[in-house]
């Protein structure tokens, strides 16, 4: 049945998802900061181009920034970056149905963060890896496939979950899974997060980054961290296209971190976006990245369960430099963070 869907969020995965489901009959409506970007889709002449080796198409549909937004929807799928989302999550919530809920298809934590502004019932989770990002108003490049997990955040296999992950299905990615325990898929990504934030210290992407054989121990150190402290929240973490956080943990061998660093390298080879979002937020779109929402809430949680996290912390510190323009992005930099 088509559903009525409102994004807020039209870049790299909110442009991604809302095409397809848009393409596939359901009733979508986007919001986004850039107005040249909301122009676009909004024009039937142009409207949003999904390029790519997955698929391309291009679909026109209503678009708006956020103060020109009217009505209320019961599905909110809300794809801002990390930083931004108590502030989107406000500015959405008078067009939450009560009945509604808000998806959050974004890295981080960020389901508390909503949770708190719209209430915990009225939100579901998700982890997401595939691969987009913004090129442009208008356009979209959508890389590769990736892992779509849903869950609601109590661990229920609600009615509306079945439904949305029906939609997810049919209209996105044949693959998408529900899951009661969303929370371990998404500390799962805090891991392979740390590893994409080093890479964004330097140049070479994501395949060839994982694949220096100097840098192994760098990769155990920083999985290892996010491990202990997600096995001490109790949450613990769940893996996906190659990441397999126990190989990580401080009991595993070498050649089990090996392993999965090399299902890693597989994964992303072929994949059309080399290089992770979070190297284009320093090196193209020069803006500030998601680090404090993703790796420092690592240092944090480990502080307050005794766990230290010296190579997250040294990793933060980095890449605030590289933001603030204090340090250059060279690969000699996972070298500093290897010896820190």
């Amino acid at each position: 049945m088509p559903e009525r869907i409102l994004v807020w969020g039209a870049g790299a995965i909110g442009g991604t998802v809302g095409a397809f489901l848009a393409r596939a009959g359901h009733d979508v409506t986007f919001v986004d900061i850039e107005p040249a970007h909301v122009a676009a889709i909004a024009d039937p002449a142009r409207g949003l181009s999904i390029t790519g080796p997955v698929e391309a198409l291009r679909v026109s549909a209503p678009a708006f920034v956020p103060e020109a937004v009217v009505g209320v929807w019961d599905q909110v799928f809300l794809c801002v970056k990390a930083q931004h989302t108590e502030a989107a999550s406000r500015a959405l919530l008078p067009h939450l149905g009560p009945d509604g809920f808000v998806l959050s298809l974004q890295n981080g934590l960020c389901e508390g963060i909503i949770a708190g502004v719209a209430g915990e019932a009225r939100v579901i989770g998700a982890f997401i890896n595939f691969g987009a990002d913004w090129m442009g108003p208008g356009e979209v490049l959508y890389g590769n496939r990736g892992a779509f997990v849903l869950g609601e955040l109590d661990g229920r296999i609600t009615p509306r979950l079945r439904a949305l992950h029906e939609t997810i299905r049919i209209g996105f990615e044949p693959g998408a899974v529900m899951v009661p325990d969303i929370q371990s898929y998404l500390w799962g990504k805090l891991g392979y997060a740390a590893l994409l934030f080093a890479q964004a210290l330097g140049q070479k992407g994501i395949a060839d980054c994982l694949a220096r054989p100097e840098l192994l121990p760098l990769w155990r150190a920083l999985g290892g961290e996010v491990h202990a402290v997600a096995a001490a929240t109790g949450v613990g973490q769940r893996g996906f296209n190659g990441f397999e956080p126990a190989a990580f943990a401080p009991d595993a061998s070498l050649a089990r971190a090996q392993g999965s660093v090399d299902a890693m390298v597989a994964f992303n080879r072929p994949n059309a976006k080399t290089h992770s979002g979070i190297w284009r937020d320093l090196a193209v779109r020069k803006r500030r990245t998601e680090v404090d929402l993703q790796v420092l809430p690592v240092v944090e949680a480990g502080a307050a369960h005794g766990v230290d996290t010296p190579k997250c912390r040294k990793l933060v510190a980095m890449i605030h430099e590289i933001e603030d323009g204090r340090r250059p992005m060279t690969d000699d930099n996972l070298l500093e963070l290897l010896r820190a």
